[in-house]
């Protein structure tokens, strides 16, 4: 266990139950208006019956509910998806070749559905019988034993094997195969890894400040409630069925920064520190989520929990979402939906019973984040808190790593810091705890000629996700096109400010497009001739940080091959940029 979680406790955590109002109806008034659609909303007391029932240790839909559920909610009812876990039933299913897997449904939905619980993706449409395999990797901190445990496994797959960090501080690996399974999981284990609950209707990567317990103006060292939130989530990853059968996947953050390089507009969850009656503690913000019809910033939930409270106050609004949820249509089914049938006091209400004493508090007037602050940059050499040492922020292109430069990374960690790696929702990596006399020698490594401190202006931001070069979803190939396109449009102009760009292969929108200043979305289109070819749908405007916005679309159904002079154009008129053959004529 991390040694920052040596002076935090860990709450106990009682089961509440909920119970329904004796009522017929019940009215409710939101405070905010800004925050619901509605300032009143009447809710059916028989709404507010729970929609799930604990049979043999987990939580399965009621009967009377289960009219016009979707088909992933049929498929979690027909088999639980964790028994491939704690009944062990992935040692078995593993035997099983993949041709006589698809033989049958139900060994088809487990290795297309049911492993999304413990972390393993099918890649069907694009690389049949290769899975990915996601982590929990809280806040982002991760090991040079992890990391090189990790490339041990991508190397053995060759070209299919490779790495990527996430916008959820995270790693996602490659090219697994179905019979290792049963060894990699043992081999996480070994090393303080788990990929448990980490797809489907779970609970997705606790994200925190990267630069937590070294950055000299931190408002709180976010590392040990991310700890405690992962280890409740994954019950110490053992697995924690109360909360696997949620209508779908959950997103939560702590802030520790004034930077809010956590994103807490986008979390359905975000810890946001404040002070109440002179303790410290957080308000909430809730129901932030991307979703292909609808994307939606979190909103205040009017509340402040103390610090000790994290885990009973997470708790709670996971059972509420869990109990209540709607199961229908999948685009309907996350959690601001909720927010909005029950209003922002219903749904406050609905956490409040859950609460261990039934009681939450009003939020606190005393938030610890600067509204005005200049968001940093974290690339490069920066002084840590700890006096004679400093970080370094390393540019990892679109955060895709091979084995061998994870082995390097792991390298560099134990050669110049402290054996540690922090993974940013920038896909980005820092090095951090290095003695200050070993700077110069660390920045002459050959791995950061590639993954460089100080890489060119505009790639800083270039955010990519996965694209259909692994991903079925995906429309487009996004990860070498984001580079190839930030590099032809780096060669015709010059721009004096970072230009955060997001690639995202669809509109599921995993690469975040939304709060880019440029986004790029894929699509199909036609081109002049009239053939259908990759494009994109462009967005403008997003902004993180305390004044943060989700950007709108700019122009839909760009061919890919028009991309370069649409940015240019962009860059130009919206970002101050200069023609590069301009700057020349000046500077002549």
């Amino acid at each position: 266990m991390s040694s920052s979680l040596s002076a935090v406790r860990f709450p106990s955590l009682p089961l509440s139950s909920s119970s329904s109002s004796a009522r017929s109806r019940t009215r409710v008034f939101s405070a905010t208006p800004a925050v619901a659609p509605a300032t009143s909303v009447e809710v059916d007391a028989e709404r507010l019956e729970p929609r799930v029932e604990e049979q043999d240790g987990f939580f399965v839909l009621k009967q009377k509910f289960r009219k016009g559920i979707n088909p992933q909610e049929k498929v979690k009812i027909e088999k639980e998806p964790m028994k491939l876990f704690v009944e062990n039933g992935i040692e078995e299913l593993a035997k099983i070749s993949m041709e006589e897997i698809d033989k049958a449904k139900n060994t088809k939905d487990d290795i297309d559905v049911r492993l999304k619980w413990l972390g393993l993706f099918h890649r069907r449409k694009h690389h049949y019988g290769r899975f990915m395999m996601r982590l929990k990797l809280p806040n982002g901190v991760t090991t040079s034993e992890q990391t090189r445990y990790l490339a041990s496994v991508i190397r053995k797959y060759g070209k299919d094997g490779c790495g990527d960090v996430t916008t959820r501080q995270n790693w996602q690996i490659r090219g697994v195969v179905l019979p290792d399974v049963p060894e990699i999981l043992k081999g996480l284990a070994e090393v303080g890894l788990t990929s448990l609950q980490s797809g489907m209707d779970n609970v997705r990567n606790p994200v925190g400040n990267p630069l937590a317990g070294i950055d000299p103006q931190e408002i709180i060292d976010t590392r040990p409630y991310t700890n405690l939130l992962s280890h409740y989530i994954t019950a110490n990853s053992q697995g924690n069925p109360t909360i696997t059968n949620l209508p779908r996947k959950w997103n939560v953050c702590v802030v520790g920064s004034h930077d809010l390089y956590e994103h807490p507009h986008i979390n359905d969850l975000a810890y946001m520190p404040a002070t109440k009656d002179g303790r410290f503690g957080f308000n909430l913000l809730v129901g932030g989520f991307f979703s292909p019809k609808r994307c939606a910033e979190a909103v205040p939930l009017d509340a402040w929990v103390a610090a000790d409270d994290v885990i009973p106050l997470c708790k709670a609004v996971l059972e509420a979402f869990r109990d209540l949820g709607f199961r229908g249509n999948r685009q309907k089914t996350r959690m601001m939906w909720l927010i909005d049938e029950l209003g922002i006091e219903g749904f406050r209400s609905e956490v409040e019973k859950r609460m261990p004493q039934q009681e939450l508090k009003r939020a606190s007037s005393e938030d610890l984040v600067q509204k005005q602050w200049e968001r940093r940059d974290v690339l490069g050499v920066h002084p840590q808190k700890q006096e004679g040492f400093s970080f370094v922020g390393l540019h990892i292109p679109v955060g895709r790593v091979q084995a061998d430069d994870m082995d390097e990374l792991a390298r560099l960690a134990d050669t110049y810091g402290s054996g540690e790696l922090r993974l940013t929702v920038e896909q980005n990596i820092i090095i951090p705890n290095i003695d200050n006399s070993k700077l110069e020698t660390l920045l002459k490594e050959p791995l950061l000629e590639r993954f460089s401190p100080e890489p060119p202006i505009l790639m800083k931001g270039l955010v990519a996700c996965t694209g259909n070069q692994f991903c079925g979803q995906a429309i487009i190939e996004t990860k070498a096109r984001a580079l190839k396109v930030t590099e032809e449009v780096e060669r015709l102009v010059s721009v004096t400010k970072q230009v955060r760009m997001h690639w995202t292969g669809c509109p599921n929108t995993c690469g975040q497009v939304q709060v880019a200043d440029i986004g790029f979305m894929g699509c199909l289109t036609r081109d002049e001739n009239g053939k259908t070819c990759e494009g994109a749908d462009v967005y403008l405007g997003g902004r993180i940080g305390s004044d943060s916005h989700l950007g709108d679309i700019y122009k839909k159904s760009v061919p890919c091959k028009d991309l370069v002079p649409l940015v240019v154009n962009i860059l130009v008129n919206k970002f101050g940029a200069v023609l590069r053959e301009r700057e020349e004529e000046a500077e002549d």
